[in-house]
């Protein structure tokens, strides 16, 4: 009887180590941090002709937590802003470091970073855990946005270190479904006031009757005004109208 090639791969060790790479040619220790990820709560992100938007479920399972805690936009620096999407422990250390990086950069050129650099730290500190014996994958996945010489930017790291540039993207669960909506019906000319509407829109049917206005977090960035705004619970019935 033929042995599945899972149990094949447990039984040679090829998933003990992030550095041991299968006879298929897989690091399976990363194909499973990228599993994480798809566990994670949603975030979507879009570049708009006005700006650039991101909105995160924040997918509360317990009302004894305080919903401020629960917090999945982050400023990185006034003109960028992220979220994630996985292990939010492992999320918030690739964040501050790059609110250090971000502040080393004004305080040495006085001027703001520009966030191709945040996005390559973040990938680079991502793939070097692929690459030595102790370490494990990052088990999330990282969206940037901002605005950066008066043009907008939307990236997302993936836990191998990967980063692309998006005009939309979604990370978390549901994504390959959110991506397909995306690609259907996301327009560029939309901007962050539509974006946010198409945004809930796409939510409210995914989510269904779990959908609650009280999970999101939106955060954006407009071109004439670069810095970063936020906006939750009630501040967003009217983009259901």
């Amino acid at each position: 009887m033929e042995i599945p090639t899972e149990m094949q791969h447990q039984a040679m060790g090829y998933d003990r180590a992030a550095t041991m790479f299968s006879p298929e040619g897989h690091l399976l220790q990363v194909e499973y941090a990228e599993k994480t990820v798809r566990l994670g709560s949603s975030s979507i992100g879009l570049v708009c002709k006005d700006g650039v938007l991101i909105i995160a479920d924040r997918r509360i399972r317990d009302n004894l937590i305080a919903a401020e805690s629960t917090n999945k936009i982050f400023e990185i620096d006034e003109h960028i802003v992220a979220t994630s999407a996985g292990i939010l422990s492992d999320a918030r250390i690739l964040i501050d470091a790059s609110q250090i990086l971000a502040q080393q950069n004004r305080v040495t050129y006085n001027s703001p970073i520009d966030l191709i650099m945040v996005i390559r730290m973040i990938a680079d500190r991502k793939q070097f855990s692929t690459q030595y014996a102790g370490l494990r994958p990052y088990g999330v996945a990282i969206m940037l946005g901002g605005v950066s010489k008066g043009k907008t930017h939307l990236y997302t790291s993936d836990v191998t270190g990967n980063y692309y540039a998006y005009r939309a993207n979604a990370v978390g669960e549901h994504d390959e479904q959110i991506k397909e909506v995306l690609r259907k019906d996301f327009k560029d000319e939309m901007t962050i006031e539509e974006g946010i509407k198409f945004v809930l829109k796409i939510f409210k049917e995914i989510l269904g009757k779990n959908f609650n206005l009280n999970r999101f977090d939106v955060g954006y960035i407009k071109i004439n005004n670069p810095k970063l705004i936020r906006k939750h619970g009630d501040a967003l019935k009217k983009y259901l109208k």
